[in-house]
């Protein structure tokens, strides 16, 4: 396993941090403009969504881990955020908890041999995931949600970069 990935894993958390650093409630709630091309979901809603779907792949990857290829169980992100009402939760707590999630497995990523990188389990729509695939996933779903909450920003006169 490159080790560098592990690293890029860990240091998500800070970018997601930063990424939300500086915004009132009022911005974090303000829905995107149909055809802005920035997502559909306000800032509160894709950081909610990464913090949960964070906590989904750290249980994947202990359990690749830890069994012998065990099921990956998918999950629907629209009815997540109906259903866990995104709308009412602190977008601050799940920053943090992505943190926690984020530094726990970084460590124990950073204990295990070459080898337990290429043990997987069986995902119920993707099929067979190494526990690689696992770390790259979580690294570019990140990446592929700063760059709506990046967007976001830039359309209210307040990104940071």
């Amino acid at each position: 396993m490159n080790r560098e990935l592990i690293e890029q894993y860990a240091n998500g958390a800070e970018k997601l941090a930063q990424s939300i650093r500086g915004l009132t409630a009022e911005d974090m709630a303000a829905v995107p403009e149909p055809g802005a091309n920035v997502g559909k979901w306000t800032i509160q809603q894709v950081v909610i969504h990464l913090a949960d779907a964070d906590s989904v792949v750290a249980d994947r990857m202990k359990r690749v881990i830890a069994e012998d290829n065990p099921p990956l169980i998918a999950f629907d992100e629209n009815k997540w955020a109906a259903g866990l009402h995104y709308d009412e939760r602190s977008a601050t707590d799940a920053a943090k908890v992505f943190e926690l999630t984020r530094k726990q497995m970084a460590t124990i990523l950073r204990k295990l041999p070459e080898s337990a990188f290429a043990r997987s389990g069986m995902h119920s729509e993707a099929g067979k995931k190494t526990l690689t695939d696992l770390v790259q996933m979580a690294v570019n779903h990140l990446e592929h949600h700063l760059k709506f909450i990046h967007a976001k920003r830039a359309r209210m006169g307040k990104e940071m970069w």
